[in-house]
Protein backbone atom coordinates (compact mmCIF):
# COMPACT_ATOMS: atom_id res chain seq x y z
CA UNK A 1 0.00 0.00 0.00
CA UNK A 2 1.40 3.31 -1.22
CA UNK A 3 1.33 6.19 1.19
CA UNK A 4 -0.86 9.06 0.93
CA UNK A 5 0.06 12.09 -0.48
CA UNK A 6 1.84 15.06 1.47
CA UNK A 7 -0.22 17.61 3.11
CA UNK A 8 -1.15 20.72 1.35
CA UNK A 9 0.24 24.05 2.55
CA UNK A 10 3.99 24.36 4.80
CA UNK A 11 4.07 21.15 6.76
CA UNK A 12 4.96 21.17 10.26
CA UNK A 13 7.56 18.05 10.97
CA UNK A 14 8.19 15.31 13.12
CA UNK A 15 11.69 14.58 12.47
CA UNK A 16 11.63 13.82 8.22
CA UNK A 17 8.12 13.84 8.07
CA UNK A 18 5.54 16.01 7.13
CA UNK A 19 2.26 17.26 9.16
CA UNK A 20 0.15 20.20 8.41
CA UNK A 21 -2.14 21.73 11.64
CA UNK A 22 -3.94 23.28 9.20
CA UNK A 23 -5.83 20.07 8.22
CA UNK A 24 -8.36 19.97 5.14
CA UNK A 25 -8.57 23.62 5.31
CA UNK A 26 -6.57 25.01 2.26
CA UNK A 27 -7.54 28.64 2.54
CA UNK A 28 -5.91 29.00 5.93
CA UNK A 29 -2.69 26.93 4.41
CA UNK A 30 -2.66 29.57 1.56
CA UNK A 31 -2.85 32.22 3.95
CA UNK A 32 0.06 31.09 6.46
CA UNK A 33 2.39 30.96 3.58
CA UNK A 34 0.81 34.52 2.97
CA UNK A 35 1.50 35.89 6.31
CA UNK A 36 5.35 34.24 6.93
CA UNK A 37 6.21 36.93 3.34
CA UNK A 38 4.51 39.64 5.84
CA UNK A 39 1.25 39.68 3.79
CA UNK A 40 -1.46 40.24 7.53
CA UNK A 41 -3.67 41.94 5.13
CA UNK A 42 -5.18 38.24 3.76
CA UNK A 43 -5.50 37.01 7.63
CA UNK A 44 -7.38 40.19 8.18
CA UNK A 45 -9.61 38.77 5.59
CA UNK A 46 -9.90 35.54 6.33
CA UNK A 47 -11.04 36.14 9.98
CA UNK A 48 -13.52 38.61 8.91
CA UNK A 49 -15.01 36.02 6.62
CA UNK A 50 -15.08 33.97 9.52
CA UNK A 51 -16.57 35.93 12.43
CA UNK A 52 -18.20 34.22 15.13
CA UNK A 53 -17.42 30.75 14.73
CA UNK A 54 -15.56 30.51 17.28
CA UNK A 55 -14.35 27.03 16.76
CA UNK A 56 -13.08 27.81 13.26
CA UNK A 57 -11.66 30.99 14.46
CA UNK A 58 -9.10 29.24 17.34
CA UNK A 59 -8.60 27.07 14.53
CA UNK A 60 -7.36 29.77 12.34
CA UNK A 61 -5.58 31.66 15.00
CA UNK A 62 -3.55 28.74 16.65
CA UNK A 63 -2.47 27.62 13.34
CA UNK A 64 -1.42 31.01 11.74
CA UNK A 65 0.63 32.52 15.30
CA UNK A 66 2.92 28.93 14.64
CA UNK A 67 4.77 30.07 12.08
CA UNK A 68 8.16 31.85 14.02
CA UNK A 69 7.77 35.01 11.99
CA UNK A 70 4.13 35.38 12.78
CA UNK A 71 4.41 37.24 16.08
CA UNK A 72 7.00 39.82 14.16
CA UNK A 73 4.08 40.13 11.64
CA UNK A 74 1.11 40.95 14.35
CA UNK A 75 3.13 43.41 15.64
CA UNK A 76 3.45 45.05 12.69
CA UNK A 77 -0.52 44.79 11.81
CA UNK A 78 -1.10 45.92 15.20
CA UNK A 79 1.12 48.84 14.96
CA UNK A 80 -0.63 49.75 11.60
CA UNK A 81 -4.56 49.08 13.13
CA UNK A 82 -4.01 49.61 16.68
CA UNK A 83 -7.42 49.04 17.40
CA UNK A 84 -8.16 45.74 15.93
CA UNK A 85 -9.37 42.67 17.64
CA UNK A 86 -7.85 40.59 15.10
CA UNK A 87 -4.52 41.77 15.60
CA UNK A 88 -4.60 41.39 18.79
CA UNK A 89 -5.69 37.87 18.88
CA UNK A 90 -3.52 36.78 16.51
CA UNK A 91 -0.68 38.80 18.48
CA UNK A 92 -1.45 37.05 21.94
CA UNK A 93 -1.65 33.53 19.97
CA UNK A 94 1.93 34.23 18.26
CA UNK A 95 3.18 35.33 21.70
CA UNK A 96 2.16 32.13 23.22
CA UNK A 97 3.32 30.06 20.68
CA UNK A 98 6.74 31.70 21.06
CA UNK A 99 6.51 31.41 24.98
CA UNK A 100 5.91 28.11 24.81
CA UNK A 101 9.31 27.94 22.56
CA UNK A 102 11.21 29.62 25.54
CA UNK A 103 11.38 33.19 22.80
CA UNK A 104 8.88 35.04 25.12
CA UNK A 105 8.17 35.57 28.70
CA UNK A 106 5.55 33.81 30.13
CA UNK A 107 4.49 37.60 31.51
CA UNK A 108 4.49 39.22 28.34
CA UNK A 109 2.67 36.47 26.59
CA UNK A 110 -0.19 36.51 29.44
CA UNK A 111 -0.35 39.95 29.13
CA UNK A 112 -1.10 40.36 25.78
CA UNK A 113 -4.09 37.76 25.84
CA UNK A 114 -5.63 39.73 28.04
CA UNK A 115 -5.15 42.68 26.05
CA UNK A 116 -6.81 40.88 22.89
CA UNK A 117 -9.08 39.62 25.39
CA UNK A 118 -10.29 43.08 26.63
CA UNK A 119 -11.10 43.91 22.56
CA UNK A 120 -13.21 41.25 22.01
CA UNK A 121 -14.95 40.35 25.08
CA UNK A 122 -17.20 37.67 23.70
CA UNK A 123 -14.68 36.10 22.12
CA UNK A 124 -13.31 33.02 23.57
CA UNK A 125 -9.41 32.71 21.55
CA UNK A 126 -7.79 34.76 23.31
CA UNK A 127 -8.36 32.50 26.57
CA UNK A 128 -7.85 29.54 24.45
CA UNK A 129 -4.38 31.22 23.81
CA UNK A 130 -4.14 31.45 27.76
CA UNK A 131 -5.36 28.23 28.25
CA UNK A 132 -3.03 26.69 26.26
CA UNK A 133 0.12 28.71 28.30
CA UNK A 134 -1.52 27.65 31.64
CA UNK A 135 -1.74 23.99 30.16
CA UNK A 136 1.82 24.25 29.47
CA UNK A 137 2.92 25.93 31.84
CA UNK A 138 0.75 27.90 34.61
CA UNK A 139 -1.08 26.09 37.78
CA UNK A 140 -3.60 24.24 38.14
CA UNK A 141 -6.08 26.85 39.15
CA UNK A 142 -5.11 28.96 36.42
CA UNK A 143 -5.99 26.57 33.69
CA UNK A 144 -8.69 26.16 34.93
CA UNK A 145 -9.89 29.61 35.15
CA UNK A 146 -8.95 29.64 31.58
CA UNK A 147 -10.84 26.98 30.90
CA UNK A 148 -13.88 28.34 32.67
CA UNK A 149 -13.56 31.70 30.60
CA UNK A 150 -13.45 30.02 27.32
CA UNK A 151 -16.82 28.16 28.19
CA UNK A 152 -18.35 30.83 29.32
CA UNK A 153 -17.65 32.09 25.66
CA UNK A 154 -18.54 28.86 23.99
CA UNK A 155 -19.57 25.96 26.38
CA UNK A 156 -18.68 23.57 23.62
CA UNK A 157 -15.32 24.79 22.42
CA UNK A 158 -13.53 21.52 20.86
CA UNK A 159 -9.89 22.71 21.19
CA UNK A 160 -9.93 23.91 24.77
CA UNK A 161 -12.01 21.03 26.17
CA UNK A 162 -8.80 18.78 24.13
CA UNK A 163 -6.43 20.86 26.46
CA UNK A 164 -8.26 20.44 29.57
CA UNK A 165 -8.61 17.04 29.10
CA UNK A 166 -4.85 16.72 28.34
CA UNK A 167 -3.89 18.39 31.82
CA UNK A 168 -6.97 16.61 33.84
CA UNK A 169 -5.34 13.32 32.45
CA UNK A 170 -1.39 14.43 33.81
CA UNK A 171 -2.97 13.92 37.15
CA UNK A 172 -1.84 11.42 39.46
CA UNK A 173 0.14 9.78 37.05
CA UNK A 174 2.37 7.47 39.01
CA UNK A 175 -0.86 5.86 40.51
CA UNK A 176 -1.41 3.22 37.20
CA UNK A 177 -4.79 2.64 35.73
CA UNK A 178 -8.14 3.91 37.44
CA UNK A 179 -11.46 3.73 35.65
CA UNK A 180 -12.56 6.68 38.09
CA UNK A 181 -10.00 8.58 37.20
CA UNK A 182 -11.32 12.61 37.18
CA UNK A 183 -10.50 12.76 33.61
CA UNK A 184 -13.07 10.33 32.54
CA UNK A 185 -15.80 12.02 34.35
CA UNK A 186 -14.66 15.79 33.25
CA UNK A 187 -14.97 13.89 29.55
CA UNK A 188 -18.32 11.85 29.74
CA UNK A 189 -19.60 15.17 31.83
CA UNK A 190 -19.07 17.27 28.65
CA UNK A 191 -20.37 14.81 25.63
CA UNK A 192 -23.52 14.64 27.66
CA UNK A 193 -23.97 18.25 28.00
CA UNK A 194 -22.92 18.92 24.63
CA UNK A 195 -25.92 18.65 21.55
CA UNK A 196 -25.82 15.74 19.78
CA UNK A 197 -24.15 16.52 16.73
CA UNK A 198 -21.67 18.05 19.03
CA UNK A 199 -17.96 16.66 18.06
CA UNK A 200 -17.74 16.18 21.98
CA UNK A 201 -19.17 12.84 21.77
CA UNK A 202 -15.57 11.90 21.41
CA UNK A 203 -13.85 13.82 24.36
CA UNK A 204 -14.59 10.25 26.40
CA UNK A 205 -12.18 8.37 23.74
CA UNK A 206 -9.88 11.51 23.68
CA UNK A 207 -9.51 11.04 27.77
CA UNK A 208 -8.80 8.13 27.42
CA UNK A 209 -5.79 8.29 24.68
CA UNK A 210 -4.59 10.94 26.76
CA UNK A 211 -4.68 8.61 30.21
CA UNK A 212 -2.87 6.44 28.32
CA UNK A 213 0.13 8.61 27.36
CA UNK A 214 0.83 9.22 30.85
CA UNK A 215 0.41 5.95 32.30
CA UNK A 216 2.60 4.95 29.22
CA UNK A 217 4.95 7.65 30.08
CA UNK A 218 5.27 6.75 33.53
CA UNK A 219 5.75 2.95 32.72
CA UNK A 220 2.24 2.42 33.82
CA UNK A 221 1.50 0.66 30.71
CA UNK A 222 3.71 -0.92 27.89
CA UNK A 223 4.74 1.47 24.98
CA UNK A 224 3.03 -0.01 22.12
CA UNK A 225 -0.19 1.09 22.41
CA UNK A 226 -1.79 -1.83 20.47
CA UNK A 227 0.04 -4.64 23.18
CA UNK A 228 -0.74 -2.38 25.99
CA UNK A 229 -4.57 -3.86 27.06
CA UNK A 230 -5.41 0.16 27.48
CA UNK A 231 -7.87 -0.75 23.89
CA UNK A 232 -9.37 -3.99 24.93
CA UNK A 233 -10.60 -3.82 28.43
CA UNK A 234 -14.55 -2.83 29.21
CA UNK A 235 -14.55 0.80 29.33
CA UNK A 236 -12.02 1.04 26.11
CA UNK A 237 -14.90 -0.77 24.84
CA UNK A 238 -17.40 1.55 25.56
CA UNK A 239 -16.03 4.27 24.56
CA UNK A 240 -14.62 3.44 21.28
CA UNK A 241 -18.05 1.81 20.32
CA UNK A 242 -19.77 4.97 21.24
CA UNK A 243 -17.12 7.44 20.01
CA UNK A 244 -17.31 5.26 16.62
CA UNK A 245 -21.33 5.67 16.35
CA UNK A 246 -21.28 8.71 16.59
CA UNK A 247 -19.30 9.04 13.30
CA UNK A 248 -21.33 6.70 12.08
CA UNK A 249 -24.77 8.91 12.49
CA UNK A 250 -23.22 12.28 12.79
CA UNK A 251 -19.51 12.56 11.17
CA UNK A 252 -19.22 16.15 11.00
CA UNK A 253 -16.96 16.65 8.04
CA UNK A 254 -17.46 20.70 8.71
CA UNK A 255 -16.03 20.89 11.70
CA UNK A 256 -12.65 22.41 11.19
CA UNK A 257 -10.91 20.18 13.74
CA UNK A 258 -12.87 16.91 12.64
CA UNK A 259 -9.30 15.35 11.10
CA UNK A 260 -7.89 15.44 14.88
CA UNK A 261 -11.00 13.33 15.75
CA UNK A 262 -10.64 11.16 13.10
CA UNK A 263 -6.99 10.49 14.26
CA UNK A 264 -7.95 9.69 17.36
CA UNK A 265 -11.07 7.02 16.66
CA UNK A 266 -8.52 5.38 13.82
CA UNK A 267 -6.13 4.79 16.48
CA UNK A 268 -8.10 3.55 18.93
CA UNK A 269 -9.90 1.06 16.38
CA UNK A 270 -6.47 0.23 15.38
CA UNK A 271 -5.44 -0.40 18.87
CA UNK A 272 -8.83 -2.40 19.59
CA UNK A 273 -8.29 -4.75 16.48
CA UNK A 274 -11.06 -3.79 14.27
CA UNK A 275 -9.74 -3.35 11.20
CA UNK A 276 -12.09 -3.07 9.03
CA UNK A 277 -13.76 -0.29 10.83
CA UNK A 278 -9.93 0.87 11.29
CA UNK A 279 -9.37 0.92 7.34
CA UNK A 280 -13.21 3.29 6.90
CA UNK A 281 -11.45 5.80 9.12
CA UNK A 282 -8.04 5.95 7.31
CA UNK A 283 -9.81 6.40 4.06
CA UNK A 284 -11.40 9.67 5.43
CA UNK A 285 -8.04 10.59 7.33
CA UNK A 286 -6.07 10.98 3.61
CA UNK A 287 -3.54 13.44 3.79
CA UNK A 288 -4.34 14.95 7.52
CA UNK A 289 -2.24 13.04 9.65
CA UNK A 290 -1.82 14.56 13.11
CA UNK A 291 1.04 13.48 15.66
CA UNK A 292 -1.11 13.19 18.65
CA UNK A 293 -2.23 10.21 19.24
CA UNK A 294 0.45 8.39 17.10
CA UNK A 295 3.16 9.75 19.07
CA UNK A 296 2.08 8.72 22.69
CA UNK A 297 3.74 7.30 24.72
CA UNK A 298 7.06 8.63 22.77
CA UNK A 299 6.91 7.33 18.64
CA UNK A 300 7.22 8.19 15.59
CA UNK A 301 3.50 8.93 14.70
CA UNK A 302 4.38 8.65 11.15
CA UNK A 303 5.90 5.68 11.56
CA UNK A 304 3.00 4.51 14.02
CA UNK A 305 0.39 5.94 11.30
CA UNK A 306 1.87 4.10 8.73
CA UNK A 307 1.80 1.10 9.97
CA UNK A 308 -1.20 1.28 11.25
CA UNK A 309 -2.84 2.19 8.28
CA UNK A 310 -0.98 -0.54 6.36
CA UNK A 311 -2.16 -3.22 8.82
CA UNK A 312 -5.83 -1.82 8.04
CA UNK A 313 -6.09 -1.16 4.59
CA UNK A 314 -3.98 -4.66 3.91
CA UNK A 315 -6.49 -6.35 5.66
CA UNK A 316 -9.66 -5.63 3.74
Amino acid sequence: MSPPPPPLGRPRRWGSRPFDAALDDTELATVRDQLAQGRWTRVRSLLGATGDDWDRRGHRLTVLAEPATSAVWAREWLLAEPDSADAAALFACAGVQKCLRGKESEDRARQACLTAAERAPADPTPWLALLALARALGTEDETVRAFEEVRARHPEHHHAHHLMAARLAERRSGEGPDPLHEVYDFATSAAARAPADSPLALLPLIAHAERYRVLAAAGGRPGDPAASGHWTGRRAGQVIRSAFDWWLEWEREDHPRAGIDLNFLAHAKHCEGRTAEAAALFHRIGRHITPAPWSYPNRDPYRAFQAARSAALGSV
